[in-house]
């Protein structure tokens, strides 16, 4: 008996240019063993619906989603909970297709479709914010709005250009938030001078009174889950927790080692600027992948905490995700299990 498959697609994602292969994609399908299920969305929410909805009655062995990082988003919603493992396989078809390009799937549609069929799903991690699931970008702040306050059809038009043009249209007047913010930074393998080195003044002073989470004997290995609970606060432009080599169409911008299994996210939160110097330094830091300095807090972290003193209005992989004053991020070690390649 050949296994099923349900294809989940959004007919509007990217350039609707996934509609003149749709044919060839099911037959990509179905000569790979899989009886096919097509399931095309008309609106926000079907495509969380109908993962559920199968996941929970055991309907099919594999799901395989078409379009946006948001039509993954709500895959991944749906699956997690029916409280079943059933493998993702994804066909980026969005705009910017940032997780598509970080889990190292083809770019052209039936390649991924090949991909989605033939491949071992492997264990990976989910970011969860307030109890909303997110893919692997939780963002607040400037450019946070950019992805969902673009309409489709701007999208459409003018691809990553509609993302930076709203982001210009942006900076005329910067919304800043004042923030108190704990992390639990997960330890690695760099020399506690070399970490301590890298830390600018500021920051060392801030971080002065943090605790390690867990007290280890001098020379024990720590344990898997061992890191410092640090404290910061102060005025910021944005900020995100992410999980991926790409954030809206910008290559490394979280740095490098991004793994999707370690039960550890990115954070970046980017000061408040008080004039064209400290905006240009910030610029220019990102554009040199210089993520720590007097401007910038960037961080490997299990979980984060934050508190704002007024709105703070929050982008779930692109799509608007509601205004969360405080906030509580946990990431999910190993919570799915998507058709991906291996982490470098």
């Amino acid at each position: 008996m050949r296994e099923r498959l349900l294809f989940i697609y959004n007919p509007n994602a990217g350039k609707a240019k996934l509609k003149g292969k749709l044919s060839d994609i099911v037959v990509e399908f179905s000569e790979n063993g899989y009886e096919v299920i097509v399931m095309p969305t008309a609106k926000r929410g079907d495509a969380a619906e109908f993962a559920k909805e199968y996941a929970e009655e055991g309907a099919c062995s594999r799901i395989v989603c078409a379009g946006g990082d948001g039509t993954l988003n709500e895959v991944v919603s749906g699956v997690m909970k029916s409280g079943v493992r059933v493998p993702i396989g994804y066909i980026p078809a969005g705009t910017t297709n940032d997780f598509g390009y970080s889990l190292k799937i083809p770019k052209d549609a039936l390649e991924a479709a090949k991909f989605a069929a033939l491949n071992d799903p492997l264990p990976s991690d989910v970011g969860e914010i307030c109890g909303n699931t997110f893919v692997y970008t939780a963002a607040f702040g400037l450019f946070s709005d950019v992805s969902y306050d673009t309409s489709q059809d701007m999208k459409n038009i003018l691809g990553r250009v509609a993302y930076l043009l709203r982001g210009v249209r942006s900076l005329v007047e910067v919304q800043n938030y004042w923030l108190e913010v704990e992390y639990l930074e997960a330890g690695d393998d760099m020399d506690a001078g070399e970490e301590e080195e890298s830390r600018t003044e500021g920051e060392l002073s801030a971080e002065r009174d943090t605790q390690e989470v867990e007290n280890v004997a001098p020379g024990a290995e720590k344990p898997p889950h061992a890191g410092i609970w640090r404290q910061i606060t102060g005025e910021f432009i944005c900020g995100m927790v992410a999980n991926s080599n790409s954030v809206g169409g910008f290559k490394g911008i979280m740095g490098k080692g991004v793994r999707f299994d370690d039960g550890v996210f990115e954070m970046l939160l980017i000061r408040r600027p008080h004039n064209v110097i400290e905006l240009t330094d910030i610029v220019n830091e990102l554009i040199s992948k210089k993520l720590k300095s007097d401007n910038i807090v960037y961080a490997h972290v299990r979980e984060v905490r934050l508190e704002a003193k007024s709105g703070l209005p929050w982008s779930l992989d692109g799509e608007f995700g509601g205004d969360m004053p405080q906030a509580t991020i946990h990431i999910r070690q190993q919570a799915v299990d998507y058709i991906r390649k291996e982490s470098d």
